[in-house]
């Protein structure tokens, strides 16, 4: 629970512990602390002076200028948190109770619009069974109380608005319910009343009715008549809902793993009301916002590496697809050089025999023989081989066609 005092009050607290100490109660760094104090424009002991006074030497203490025109008369200590956060949370949690010291949840704060839209839903809307009325939806803040605690919240909301603006968030109203922006994060938020159920107990009219039934029912048997009855058999509720005032103010949910997440509650107890939790809702709401900076630029570099991955996957897919396609044209290529070389062998083997005795068949093939061992060897030549590879796209930014990439 955050706590409150004048500029005196804290003066006289930092003279009164080292801030070492002092920071210890409050759950906060030394160097907070310090920026606390020259926010409020409170002096505190230099170093080496606790040392002095122990050594029972003559200390100064800086007296407590007056405060400047406009300044805060008040200074607010958001309630720490012990739990293990990351670094970067925890600097934004300090930073956050810096900011926070100049607010107070003991004033009355100007309302918002939507604050008053919602408010005015609330007071207008229908009780629903388990007792309970609702605002939701565009342009409400969504909120789920007793008409009784409808009230309370018209003074808890302003406070945790105003709170929210010190840490530069303004309440907005969207296609859903209202949340809180920033420059950088949208944060959902909701409020609710929490319900006690108890077994019903019948009341005297019910009672009665229930007797009248059993009553025909009985009349019923003797006369072994049972037509409709259990039509008429009366029904009454097994449970009675009855809302307990008790206030819970939520934050959306944020995953943040391995860590622990941000405290994202903040309900009545005996000690604290919602209506003095603005400071600490605040404080929670720039820590959230901040868990979820971090997360989603954790998996923004994390979607990052995994293309990354994949481009060197497709790359290299792509490669393996072009030197393939190479390798076959080359075969194909060499293939055509053998086999042109065993018909050159073949017709000059027929050739030096076909001179003593020619045959008309046997002259007829080597004829045509010569004709397309000079067709074959046209098309190896340069001109004919730069013709070939663009058509068959090899060797060109066109080397890799038909390649397609893995979906996986």
């Amino acid at each position: 629970m955050s706590r409150v005092f004048t500029r005196e009050e804290f003066y006289e607290l930092v003279w009164s512990k080292p801030m070492t100490h002092l920071a210890k109660e409050f759950a906060i760094s030394d160097v907070a602390l310090h920026k606390i104090c020259r926010k409020h424009d409170i002096p505190n002991p230099p170093l080496g002076w606790w040392a002095k006074k122990a050594a029972g030497k003559k200390v100064k203490q800086t007296p407590l200028p007056k405060a400047e025109a406009g300044g805060g008369e008040r200074i607010t200590i958001a309630s720490g948190n012990f739990s293990r956060e990351s670094a970067m949370l925890i600097d934004v949690r300090e930073q956050a109770r810096i900011v926070a010291s100049d607010g107070d949840d003991d004033d009355m704060a100007p309302s918002h619009p939507i604050v008053e839209r919602t408010l005015a839903k609330l007071r207008k809307a229908k009780v629903s069974d388990i007792g309970i009325v609702a605002a939701n939806g565009a342009g409400f803040i969504k909120c789920e109380v007793a008409s009784s605690s409808v009230d309370r919240l018209a003074v808890a909301l302003p406070r945790i608005v105003r709170a929210a603006a010190l840490q530069r968030f303004e309440l907005v109203a969207g296609e859903g319910a209202a949340k809180f922006k920033s420059e950088t994060e949208t944060v959902g938020f909701s409020i609710t009343e929490s319900i006690r159920r108890e077994t019903h107990v019948l009341t005297d009219a019910e009672r009665a009715k229930k007797e009248a039934w059993q009553r025909k029912r009985d009349r019923a048997a003797r006369r072994n008549s049972w037509d409709d009855l259990f039509f008429d058999r009366p029904r009454f509720p097994e449970w009675d809902f009855h809302p307990t005032g008790q206030l819970s103010f939520e934050f959306e949910q944020t995953y943040v793993p391995r860590g622990v997440a941000p405290r994202r509650s903040f309900r009545d107890a005996k000690v604290q009301r919602l209506e003095k939790m603005a400071t600490d809702i605040a404080v929670g709401l720039a820590v959230l916002a901040a868990a979820k900076t971090e997360q989603r630029l954790k998996c923004e570099a994390e979607q990052r590496r995994l293309e990354e991955e994949r481009r060197l996957r497709e790359l290299a897919a792509r490669a393996r697809h072009i030197e393939e396609r190479r390798l076959a044209g080359l075969s194909a290529v060499l293939s055509e050089l053998d086999e042109l070389d065993r018909l050159r062998r073949l017709i000059s083997m027929l050739t030096s025999e076909i001179s003593t005795a020619p045959t008309p068949r046997l002259s007829a093939f080597l004829a045509w023989a010569r004709e397309h061992l000079a067709k074959r060897e046209a098309l190896l030549t340069a001109n004919a081989m730069e013709e070939r590879l663009e058509a068959e796209r090899l060797f060109g930014d066109d080397d890799d066609h038909g390649f397609t990439p893995s979906r996986w």
